[in-house]
């Protein structure tokens, strides 16, 4: 049975303490705005996955009583940063599935100020599900005093450009690129547009990381409505823009994280492959038909990291793939054209959702002024550490 996107929302995505709101104040907003895009109400609603990090267990009920309390389940999911892509697969699969015709598919995070620690909640090293990850870099690179998440994907950045010759102005124009995508995106955290010269001057975060390389703490919520073909037929759905779930797939470590001693494994280069081999190969498309990506530029390096995961370049050509404009407007695909993670911002729990929002938007046609031409095809990449990647393929339905 095929799934569809029936309707997404989101909030706009805001610096930690902007606004007096509670994290079930935001999954209102963005679950509400779903519904209305889907013509549904919460009555209609069989099962809802709802992801978060931060929160104790259960917030999930709580944020989705907002909505109704019409006694349907409600699933709790953390899965570091690809917690909302988790929650969205979960969704699928309950539809492709049979056991569901309307899933409500929830993500949100309120998170505080300041960089992140060693896991989710910032907790010990010692007991920390990422410790195996962090002990890698830590035997190749040493331990700074810098925050870890960045310490280890800076290590990555300078690994690669040891092995390739990867500039630092390379890194750079991911943000620049990111950054002035932005701009027409009123959901995102930050609008201003930057340089690649103002990328290289702001404050180094771990070298060669800058801060506007690094995606921020985040607020928001984000929400999609997932629907069977016999759903949206029954409620008229069919006779307006639905977008289907082609494929999708979830990569776990593997042996190939570890083995190398990478930090470019570590971080998730081979699940994010392995993700991306496998959804091509269910869906018999491949990257060259894709025409719109939204993926998980934590850092900046990340971003180069993953075209090479999806085969979007060589091993080693991701830098220069960026510096030619092959992934802008322009270009041979439009990239985080919602401005990304390091823009757009990253509340954890609602990344992976507000990605396939945004693939939602374009392939309907109706994302204003940051509208691909022509966009038919979708790909969203979402990534956390620990670790999880998630691919997800979306088409226009006919």
């Amino acid at each position: 049975m095929k799934a569809y996107v029936a309707g997404v929302g989101m909030t706009k995505f805001e610096k930690p303490e902007t606004r007096e709101w509670q994290y079930w104040d935001m999954v209102r907003e963005a679950g509400n705005a779903a519904l209305a895009d889907a013509r549904i109400s919460y009555d209609e609603v069989e099962q809802v996955p709802i992801g978060y990090c931060f929160q104790p267990s259960t917030a999930g009920q709580r944020a989705a009583y907002e909505l109704g309390l019409t006694g349907i389940p409600v699933y709790n999911v953390n899965n570091n940063c690809a917690t909302g892509s988790t929650a969205l697969m979960l969704a699928r699969q309950l539809v492709e599935g049979g056991a569901a015709d309307c899933v409500l598919a929830l993500g949100f995070e309120k998170m505080k100020r300041g960089a992140l620690g060693g896991g989710a909640d910032g907790g010990d090293f010692a007991t920390s599900p990422v410790a195996r990850h962090y002990g890698i870099m830590a035997a190749r690179h040493g331990f700074e005093m810098t925050p870890p998440t960045a310490q280890i994907f800076g290590d990555a950045a300078r690994e690669h450009m040891e092995k390739y010759g990867t500039t630092e102005a390379q890194l750079a124009a991911v943000a620049a690129k990111n950054h002035r995508h932005s701009a027409h995106n009123p959901y995102a955290q930050f609008q201003d547009v930057y340089d690649v010269d103002d990328i290289l001057a702001a404050r180094v975060v771990h070298h060669p990381l800058t801060k506007l390389q690094c995606s921020p703490t985040s607020d928001g919520a984000a929400a999609a409505v997932v629907v069977s073909e016999r759903f949206a037929d029954a409620h008229g759905l069919s006779s307006r823009p639905l977008v289907e779930i082609v494929a999708q797939a979830m990569t776990t470590d593997t042996e190939d994280s570890f083995a190398s001693g990478s930090c470019v494994d570590v971080v998730g280069q081979p699940m994010s492959r392995a993700a991306a081999r496998q959804v091509y190969e269910r869906s018999g498309l491949g990257i060259e038909d894709v025409d719109v990506v939204e993926l998980h530029d934590c850092f900046s390096i990340n971003e180069l990291l993953t075209y090479e995961a999806l085969g979007m370049c060589e091993p080693g050509e991701s830098g220069k793939l960026v510096e030619s404009g092959g992934t802008t407007y322009g270009g041979r695909w439009v990239v985080n054209p919602s401005g990304g993670l390091i823009s757009k911002g990253h509340p954890l729990g609602a990344t992976g959702i507000a990605q396939v929002a945004e693939l939602v938007w374009q392939l309907r046609g109706t994302a204003g002024e940051r509208q691909v031409p022509g966009a038919e095809v979708g790909l969203a990449h979402n990534i956390g550490l620990g670790g999880a990647a998630v691919v997800t393929l979306l088409r226009a339905a006919a």
